[in-house]
Formats: C-alpha cells, sequence, structure tokens
C-alpha cells in the first residue's frame, strides 16, 4: 500500500499557511496596519451597538407586525426624530436587515436548523395564536396560509439572533480599543487574539428568544434548545456575510441566461472578503451604508490619516471600506485559529499535519478574495 502524505508549501497560499501556524495573522504586522485596524474597529463596534439594540427591539416589539413603519425608532417615537429619519440624518438600520436576511437565506447552523423543527412550529402556533386571538380575519388567514405568519417569526428569530451576536462583537471591539488607548495593544497578533479570547470567552453563551404578549412571555427559542453565540451564530454569520454575500445589484446581472450569478449558493463569493471597494457610494451597494454610518464615528488618529490621502475627503467611504476589509481579515483569523482542531503548540506530527490540512482547507477559499491586495 502507498502512503501519500501533503506535502507543506505546495498550496498557492502557502505562506499564509505558515504564517497562522507560527502565531501570525492574515494581515501583516504593522503599525500602520494597528492604527487602522483598532480605529474603524472602534467606529465599527459604536455601529453595530446600535444595529444590535435595534435588531433585539425590533424581534422583541415588532414581531408579527404586517407594517412596521417605526421599527427603527427604538420605541422613541418624534417628529424631529422622524424628519432625520426622512434626511438620513441617522444610523441606516437597513444594512443591519440585509445582513440578516444574507445570514437567514444563506441558513446553515443550529438556528436554521431548530427553525424547521416541529418544536418551533409548536412554540410559533401558540404565539401566533395568543397575538391574534381577537382577531378572527387574521387567524382565519393564517388556516388559508399555515407557513405565513410562521415565517415571519422566522424572521423574527433572525432579527433576534443576530442581535445577540453583534452584542457580542460590539463590545469586544470597543475594548479593543480602550485597550489600545492604553497601550496594551501594539501588533495585529495581539489584535487577533483579543478577539479570539472573546470568542472564545462567549462560546457557549446561549441563545434565546422570547416575546411577550399581554402578560405572558411566550419561550420561541428557550434555553434548552441549547444554541450557542459561535456555533450557531457566529460561523453562520462568517459564512454568509464574510463569504457568500450577496451579488450587489447594478453591478452583475441577475438575468438567468447571462449566468454572472452561479446557480449554486455555496459557490457565491460576494462577501466582504471578496468585495471590491472602490464601487462604494454606488447604487445599489449595501455596504454604503455600513460606510456612511462609521464615518461619523472614525478616531480622529483615523480620520486625520485618511484626509491626507490623495482624495482628502473625496474618497472617504473607499478608504473606510479599505480599512473595514483589513480588519475583517484579522477578525476572520480569530474565528480560524479559534476553530482549530489542535493548539497550535501542538508537537504531535499527526496533529500537526491535521492543523495544516485545516488551514489549507480555508486557504483554498480565499485564492480569489482581497487577501493578496490588504498584504501589498
Amino acid at each position: 500500500m502507498v502512503t501519500i502524505k501533503n506535502k507543506p508549501g505546495l498550496h498557492p497560499l502557502a505562506e499564509y499557511v505558515a504564517r497562522l501556524q507560527t502565531g501570525g495573522a492574515l494581515l501583516p504586522d504593522s503599525p500602520e496596519n494597528v492604527l487602522e485596524v483598532v480605529g474603524i474597529l472602534k467606529s465599527y463596534g459604536v455601529v453595530l451597538d446600535a444595529y444590535s439594540n435595534n435588531l433585539i427591539y425590533i424581534a422583541d416589539h415588532q414581531f408579527l407586525i404586517f407594517f412596521p413603519f417605526f421599527k427603527y425608532f427604538n420605541a422613541e417615537f418624534s417628529v424631529a426624530k422622524l424628519f432625520r429619519h426622512w434626511w438620513h440624518d441617522r444610523i441606516n438600520y437597513e444594512y443591519a436587515e440585509y445582513c440578516m436576511k444574507a445570514m437567514m437565506w444563506h441558513g446553515g447552523g443550529g438556528l436554521d436548523a431548530y427553525l424547521d423543527t416541529k418544536e418551533f412550529q409548536e412554540r410559533a402556533k401558540a404565539v401566533i395564536t395568543a397575538k391574534f386571538k381577537n382577531n378572527p380575519f387574521i387567524l382565519g388567514l393564517n388556516q388559508l396560509f399555515p407557513e405565513f405568519l410562521t415565517e415571519q417569526l422566522r424572521v423574527s428569530a433572525y432579527y433576534s439572533g443576530l442581535g445577540q451576536f453583534w452584542r457580542v462583537m460590539a463590545d469586544i471591539f470597543l475594548t479593543l480599543s480602550d485597550r489600545y488607548d492604553q497601550g496594551e495593544i501594539k501588533t495585529i497578533p495581539q489584535v487577533v487574539d483579543h478577539i479570539k479570547a472573546g470568542l472564545v470567552a462567549d462560546a457557549m453563551k446561549p441563545i434565546t428568544y422570547s416575546v411577550k404578549i399581554q402578560d405572558k412571555v411566550y419561550d420561541i427559542i428557550p434555553q434548552k434548545t441549547g444554541l450557542t453565540f459561535l456555533a450557531d451564530t457566529a460561523v453562520p454569520y462568517v459564512e454568509a456575510v464574510f463569504f457568500r454575500g450577496t451579488p450587489f445589484h447594478g453591478t452583475v446581472s441577475y438575468n438567468a441566461q447571462a449566468y454572472q450569478i452561479p446557480p449554486d449558493q455555496g459557490r457565491f463569493q460576494y462577501g466582504a472578503l471578496y468585495a471590491d471597494p472602490l464601487p462604494i457610494g454606488g447604487a445599489g451597494i449595501p455596504p454604503t451604508l455600513l460606510m456612511q454610518d462609521m464615518r461619523h464615528y472614525l478616531p480622529e488618529y483615523l480620520h486625520t490619516i485618511y484626509r491626507r490621502g490623495l482624495r482628502g475627503e473625496d474618497d472617504l467611504r473607499v478608504q473606510i471600506c479599505i480599512s473595514f476589509q483589513k480588519s475583517m481579515f484579522c477578525v476572520t483569523t480569530a474565528a480560524i485559529l479559534g476553530l482549530m482542531p489542535y493548539p497550535l503548540e501542538t508537537q504531535d506530527p499527526s496533529e500537526q499535519n491535521a492543523n495544516r490540512v485545516y488551514l489549507e482547507k480555508w486557504m483554498d477559499r480565499f485564492t480569489t478574495s482581497r487577501l493578496s491586495d490588504v498584504n501589498s
């Protein structure tokens, strides 16, 4: 019998495998990169805090409302706030919903699996009955289309799940900024270690979802279901938003005969790690909303660097996107290292080989990403 072993160094991205194996990151370590990543994650953390609060508010208080006109107001409605909303002088919560829909569409993880179970359907039925017990028209409509309202609760569950995920990530990023200001964070590996430690610390944090109707609380995702932060929200989010994403309107044709969009979701490469920053600011490019939100909360040290660029403030959103993409490679590094089958320090040859194979499988997905661009 002939034994064939994978020879190290043959992968086209072998240098990044070696870098990860020696405690490095997908983003090279330099003072400039540290400043960019920490600064943009500080802004991102502030925005995620707002996104998280709104998603959870919508899940808890706007569920089974067919026309939630005021869902972005977080129960703090005023005429002045309405005019700011119309003038777009506000956080663009639409981007949070874009990520939620991408996550739901691509699926994966325990949350997606649970929402197709009989237990969820029974819990959803109880909530629907309680919510519309005095509305025979809606109950009759539910009899005709029994999956309609249940599907609305599935969407609400994703609102809550993503909101809980971003709650943890916002705290991780804001704490990172505080440690940088205190002089504790000085290198990219330290940035990655901080994020990885946060992911590991909250890995088993329960993901639950309950709603209150009148004076009674209904568990839609009870704690006994066993859904957790890392496996059931973090990993599906990375898959859906970092890797797969959705094709942006105006950049590719949605015409089936044009064959510009893969027929298989698994082959999608429209996520944050692949997207070209240059279209940012154009119509139909959802990340534009995120860059617009982050520009309001940039630390002054990062904003100063952007002003010194060739175009100054004219391409600010594109510059923010480039920094954001660098930061997402750091977050991805933390996720990859956090899910390693064996510790990096292992001296067992079989475990070292398993780690290398694991890393090479990740590298297979980075061959067409922006990895080389952020390293140039």
